[in-house]
């Protein structure tokens, strides 16, 4: 059994709506041995190994249903199996998912193995893992040579798996919030591999690092961390602190403990978690020999007056004592029996304890503080201690150094409720823990004593969480109220849009439209990411990566995703939910790549986006592969796009008070129309809306529907989706190779970046419905990852449209030989019957535009469908007939490359100042005067 390829999807994909791995595995030989005909020794020694197995409730819907389906009728199958391993080593790991399932996929002994993940890396290594365990548990004749090694140890490699696991786990309190979040339906990201957090999307976001807020003032966390100044500033006010010197040296540190007065504490200046602290010391060798554990963690060090009385952590959050916790130092209770050594193994065993923050409790264990303990009772760890003594191995009760807590919360005497609501806001923290001494926190220590030993800018949650004694709190949940006030956003507004053909466009119209509505949009597309108009990344952008970017942008205040086919099935979407989502049409593209080879299964991919949408899903109703998909939304609202206004389904759902956007027909062209509860609402005449070019583009007529449905279902005006639609054209700078059109030649050239047979239908059409004076001439080609039918397609689709052709192929073969895609598209053109004259083939691309430029003449209309579209916009624009020939492009194998951002860049600016130029002087320049201004 191997593993062929991995997949990771990081949000809704074809296999589920979260986060899962796809495993293609290819079992081999072992696709003839099920589980049954492996023997019971197979099952017993894999569920020896792992014994949660028996919680699986797999197709039985029951615990111990897995169990059944190993030794059952024909048992199962090899593939099924990893799926089940490798859910459970996660569990095993801490980490609670459940979900899986196990498909065959194309050739015999092929799978799909899927499984539910929460951190990518220990998702991976559970299936590694899982495959070594599986391997080991064969017969030696059915294992595969060097799978496993002879000395494989699953319980070490289990077992450092957990460790592996626990190392990029969230903390506990971390992980306290996430879930306050999750409850409360606020998203979160992950920025780092350590606890850094934001909650919230865009301009709403807040961050959080372990329990540090984006709102915690810096200067409040200095203060927290110098003792010395909290101390002084505490007793300033009249709180309760005690006596306090700060040392450098030894010898300094002995006079400020006899200053002071034995007993002392000494500690370092600014350590946290009850490091390097030594308490009730009583001699001046002690204090040396305390000060040398405290340099170990600062290179200043406090020495302060001991107050007796129990430890008690106080937390306050927002200006509000929200839990309280009495913290019992780590120790061990004698039985008269067992050594202090063996007493200490024995309360490790406790399920709850575990290694740093990996569970409610922490193991207990001998360090220098530990053995001091013990010396100062006279002991040492093979000291029997009696029946009921307890034995302390630390002088402080943090939970990370072992300790106990009990919860004391409504025990609390008022007073002491004050103190330290006080106590944190006269540092100035949002959220702080005051650690507080007092022989009975249930009396005032205005009547008792009592002291404020410090106070915590970051203070653990786990003590008050999950208290070893007493009732468990909620302290994350007023954290997030604290950030996001009940009532308050913490989503932006999110917009997707799928489709086969001209979603790039509907984005942009989209984006256009809020951003004159006033909004800071983040758009996503295939050729980058904008933030307000302006790109910050280049290249296609359109999966999970540029997701993250615009969701991150604490400027942006609404998205708009372009989501592409390729990012879907790669690594999915990259947000779990949309507000509105748009599937625009199904047309044949990239059929036969990535296991996608019918116009339904490309139609499952697209459909994800509705299927996640909440608000409004908007369909193409003219497309039965979209109109289909209504079924499978949960979208609140349902609106259908048509451009037949006789269309039956849609004038049902606007009689029963749905939502649709129709074209009708009226005395003037054709009028947009909102049907909305009931409502008739004429938007926009097609022909007013530049990049229809009046009317006579109809699929941008239809983009344009769809950017209108979508901004009205995202609550837009009507007047501001009306200027975003009037006031959005096909230029290069708004929409570059799509319908981008240059008419200061003597001729008119076309350049769009169509490249399947749609997309190349509908612009042969609107070449059509043009008026040309003189030649149609297209330079025609095909991207050669394509089927050599729909490369073939294309060129029927072009033939007898056109008085020349000239094909030619990308830079990027994919595959192909140098000549093989023009070839192609030049017998389809013959066999449609184009006459051999009428075609050329050129088959680099500059080289193919250039000669189509050299052979227009005034009046013609040069269609070119490129790939390198700034390049070959660049070569239109800056086109001299006198001009050297455009060198050939070496071909490459290889994926292409992003688009340069300077060019791009460069461009937009050329464009911007162009239009500039017109609307100063109200006349169009020739093209080589602008470039002299």
């Amino acid at each position: 059994m191997r593993i062929l390829d991995r997949a990771v999807y990081v949000g809704p994909s074809l296999y589920a709506h979260f986060p899962v791995i796809r495993l293609d595995v290819d079992l081999a030989e072992l696709e003839n041995w099920p589980s049954v005909k492996l023997g019971r020794g197979f099952t017993d020694g894999l569920v020896a190994a792992l014994p949660g197995l028996h919680e699986h409730t797999c197709s039985y819907g029951k615990p111990g249903g897995f169990v059944r389906r190993l030794t059952e009728d024909d048992g199962t199958w090899m593939g099924h199996i990893l799926e089940h391993v490798a859910i459970e080593l996660q569990n095993v790991a801490g980490e609670a998912v459940t979900f899986g399932k196990t498909r065959s996929h194309g050739g015999t002994g092929h799978y799909y193995v899927i499984y539910q993940y929460e951190q990518e890396d220990v998702g991976l290594e559970a299936g590694r893992l899982g495959l070594m365990l599986l391997h080991s548990l064969l017969p030696a004749e059915l294992r595969p040579e060097g799978s496993v090694t002879a000395d494989f140890d699953f319980a070490a490699e289990r077992d450092e798996f957990i460790r592996y696991a626990q190392r990029r786990h969230l903390g506990p309190s971390t992980m306290s919030l996430v879930r306050a979040a999750e409850e409360r339906k606020i998203p979160w990201i992950r920025i780092n591999e350590q606890s850094l957090i934001q909650f919230g999307h865009g301009r709403y976001q807040q961050r959080i690092q372990a329990t540090v807020t984006s709102r915690t003032s810096h200067i409040a966390v200095e203060l927290a961390s110098d003792k010395e100044e909290t101390n002084r500033i505490l007793g300033n006010l009249g709180l309760p602190v005690p006596r306090q010197r700060l040392v450098q040296g030894v010898d300094d540190a002995v006079e400020a403990a006899e200053a002071i007065g034995y007993p002392v504490v000494v500690k370092p200046f600014n350590a946290n978690h009850g490091r390097g602290i030594t308490i009730h010391i009583t001699t001046a060798e002690e204090v040396r020999a305390a000060f040398e554990v405290a340099r170990e963690h600062s290179r200043s060090v406090i020495v302060e007056s001991f107050i007796s009385g129990e430890d008690h952590r106080m937390l306050v959050i927002d200006g509000r004592l929200v839990a309280v916790s009495k913290r019992v130092p780590g120790h061990v209770v004698g039985d008269g029996v067992h050594t202090i050594e063996q007493l200490v193994d024995e309360v490790n065993r406790d399920p709850r304890r575990g290694i740093g923050h990996e569970k409610v409790l922490t193991r207990l264990g001998f360090d220098h503080q530990a053995e001091t303990m013990l010396q100062r009772q006279g002991y040492t760890r093979q000291t029997v201690p009696a029946s009921g003594e307890e034995v302390f191995l630390r002088s402080t009760g943090n939970l990370s150094t072992g300790g106990t807590a009990a919860d004391f919360t409504d025990l609390v005497h008022p007073d002491n409720v004050e103190m330290a609501t006080r106590a944190v806001k006269a540092i100035g923290l949002d959220i702080g823990g005051v650690d507080f001494l007092s022989t009975d926190i249930t009396e005032s220590y205005k009547e008792v004593g009592g002291a404020i030993c410090e106070i915590n800018a970051a203070p653990g949650f786990r003590m008050h969480m999950a208290p070893s004694e007493g009732r468990p709190r909620d302290v994350a949940g007023p954290v997030l109220d604290m950030l996001f006030p009940p009532g308050t956003p913490s989503r932006i507004p999110i917009a997707a849009v799928t489709g086969t053909n001209g979603k790039t466009t509907t984005a942009r119209m989209l984006a256009h439209i809020q951003k004159l509505a006033g909004h800071h949009v983040g758009l996503t597309s295939t050729d980058g990411v904008y933030i307000d108009g302006q790109r910050t990344v280049g290249g296609d952008m359109t999966g999970p990566v540029a997701t993250r970017m615009v969701l991150s942008d604490p400027s942006v205040d609404v998205a708009v995703l372009e989501v592409a086919r390729g990012g879907l099935v790669r690594a999915g979407m990259g947000v779990r939910h949309c507000d509105v989502g748009a599937v625009l049409n199904v047309k044949s593209d990239h059929l036969g790549l990535r296991g996608i080879g019918t116009l339904e299964q490309l139609a499952q991919v697209k459909r994800i986006v509705v299927e996640v949408t909440r608000g409004t899903a908007v369909l193409n109703a003219d497309d039965p592969l979209c109109l289909k998909m209504a079924d499978y939304t949960q979208a609140e609202h349902l609106c259908y796009v048509t451009m037949d206004p006789t269309h039956e389904l849609v004038g049902e759902h606007i009689k029963e008070g749905g939502r649709g956007v129709v074209l009708e027909s009226g005395i003037k062209g054709h009028m947009i129309t909102i049907y909305d509860h009931g409502a008739h609402i004429p938007l926009l005449w097609t022909h007013l809306i530049p990049a229809t070019l009046e009317g006579r583009a109809t699929h941008n007529v239809q983009n344009a529907m769809f950017a209108a449905a979508m901004a009205f279902s995202m609550g837009l005006r009507l007047e501001d989706i009306r200027h975003g639609l009037r006031t959005f054209d096909t230029t290069f700078f708004q929409a570059p190779g799509r319908m981008n059109i240059y008419d200061e030649h003597p001729f008119k050239v076309i350049l769009d970046y169509g490249h399947n047979p749609a997309a190349v239908e509908v612009m042969c059409e609107l070449v059509e419905r043009l008026d040309v004076t003189g030649r149609r001439i297209c330079v025609l080609a095909a991207p050669g990852d394509r089927r050599d039918e729909d490369v073939k397609d294309i060129g029927r689709i072009a033939a007898g449209r056109f008085e020349r052709y000239i094909c030619r192929r990308d830079d990027q073969l994919r595959g192909r030989k140098p000549e093989e895609v023009p070839h192609l598209l030049r017998d389809a053109l013959l066999e449609h019957g184009v006459a051999a004259a009428a075609i050329a083939v050129i088959p680099d691309e500059q080289a193919a535009v250039d000669a189509a430029l050299r052979e227009a003449q005034a009046g013609d209309l040069v269609l070119i469908f490129g790939d390198a579209i700034t390049r070959s916009w660049k070569q239109v624009v800056q086109f001299r007939p006198d001009a050297a020939p455009q060198p050939a492009v070496r071909p490459s194998r290889v994926s292409r490359p992003e688009q340069a951002a300077a060019a791009i860049d460069s461009l937009v600016l050329e464009d911007r100042r162009r239009e500039f130029v017109r609307d100063v002087r109200g006349v169009r320049l020739p093209r080589a005067q602008e470039a002299d201004d």
